[in-house]
């Protein structure tokens, strides 16, 4: 990937907790280290989104477009028509209320801007259920020629920063914010289109996407305890998503189980299901996501309230063995 030459330094040990909008800090420092095409554009949350950490380094390439998102996708539109390579971040939430340029003047045109949604999902937390951005990953990965990836640690998604870069055209990441314990190390590199098997199993498998990588790790330790050998699928490329992949799972195991930290419809579950539908690879799926509005709480509390916790997803492992 090339190392970055920063004033900010990194000393990240596998098994540290780190948020995921950090390693979108720290990729974009190095993929601006790179190239002097790109700069970074953020709407009053740089120091949420950690492109304040860009800011710092390069003030000249760095644009704080205020709470005026819709301005901010068309100004990074305007920019990549004029040469430059712009990243856009704020919260995932936020950035829904620009849809319409995102759809017209980024994606209809196919045009290389980048996009971060941070503070995605119930991690938001005590920021409240207005915060809770739900629907972003069924969003984006709706519209045409638009990459999704939802990282499962800080290394992923710095690494998932360097294959924006490198792709010519439009991409979407997802960033967190609480911290995430690291299983990858500095040499990890993320593909597009290429989902990751952590851990093995032959009876069920778990697909997992964000910080439920490390719950569904959680949740096939307990699963073992039991006699029950769960594969962990870790699918950070929600689009394009590895259909070949999730095929094979589907007949080695004959079940499926998908979690994540969004909607229920249109996320990863749905992409998952469509695969199985369009492959005819048979077996059983079950869908962890969240099917209601939320309410304020912390982390903890919400993934219970809302069934998207440990306890339900080794419940959904217990369920498909039967059928």
């Amino acid at each position: 990937m090339g190392a970055a030459t920063t004033v900010k330094k990194f000393d990240w040990k596998l098994g540290d907790k780190v948020a995921i909008r950090d390693g979108y800090g720290r990729g974009l420092l190095e993929v601006g280290a790179l190239d002097a095409a790109v700069v970074a554009l953020d709407a009053d949350l740089a120091g949420s989104t950690r492109s304040n950490w860009f800011q710092a380094q390069w003030p000249e390439r760095f644009v704080q477009m205020g709470i005026s998102e819709q301005d901010m996708v068309t100004t990074a539109a305007g920019m990549a028509h004029a040469g430059k390579r712009p990243f856009v971040s704020t919260f995932a939430v936020f950035l829904e209320r620009a849809f319409e340029q995102i759809r017209n003047c980024v994606g209809r045109q196919g045009l290389d801007v980048k996009f971060c949604g941070s503070h995605g999902g119930l991690m938001t937390g005590q920021d409240g259920s207005s915060a809770h951005g739900l629907e972003d990953i069924g969003i984006m990965r709706t519209l045409p020629n638009m990459h999704v990836v939802a990282p499962a640690d800080a290394q992923e998604a710095r690494s998932a920063v360097h294959a924006m870069h490198a792709r010519d055209g439009p991409a979407y990441m997802r960033s967190t914010r609480a911290g995430v314990p690291l299983f990858h190390d500095e040499d990890y590199t993320f593909r597009w289109g290429k989902g990751e098997v952590v851990r093995d199993g032959d009876d069920v498998t778990l697909i997992a996407c964000g910080p439920h990588v490390h719950e569904s790790l959680a949740v096939a330790e307990q699963a073992q305890a039991e006699g029950t050998s769960v594969r962990v699928v870790n699918m950070a490329s929600i689009k394009p998503i590895d259909e070949a992949l999730v095929a094979k799972c589907a007949q080695e195991t004959g079940r499926i189980v998908t979690a994540e930290d969004h909607f229920v419809h249109n996320g990863l579950g749905s992409a998952v299901a469509e695969v199985m539908a369009e492959h005819a690879t048979g077996g059983v799926l079950h869908r962890i996501g969240v099917r209601s509005f939320t309410t304020s709480g912390t982390p903890e509390e919400l993934y219970r309230h809302f069934e998207v916790d440990q306890p339900k997803m080794l419940s959904a492992v217990r369920e498909v063995l039967t059928k």
